[in-house]
């Protein structure tokens, strides 16, 4: 998937070279775990472990997982309809 973000400002654009930076090392071979809440950054995962069901204490547990597009059609994933509506 193409990485892209539209705002000029430096911290769109210090997360743009991050994500480039993520994006040449997985094509590389290497294997990535990235903690992150960026919906654009979540569409482009090969895998997603969505946790939850919500924060603090009431978080902690998998409330889904697989492909971005498995993860947005999970009753059970908070993440999933706003993921959906990217994909």
């Amino acid at each position: 998937m193409e990485l892209s973000i539209t705002s000029k400002d430096s911290y769109s654009q210090r997360r743009l070279r991050d994500l480039r930076v993520i994006q040449r090392k997985k094509l590389k071979g290497n294997t990535l775990i990235v903690i992150e809440h960026n919906l654009n950054v979540i569409k482009c995962a090969d895998w997603v472990i969505d946790m939850g069901p919500g924060g603090g204490n009431a978080g902690g547990r998998i409330v889904a997982e697989g492909t971005p597009a498995q993860v947005a059609k999970s009753a059970k994933s908070v993440t999933g309809p706003y993921l959906k509506k990217l994909l």
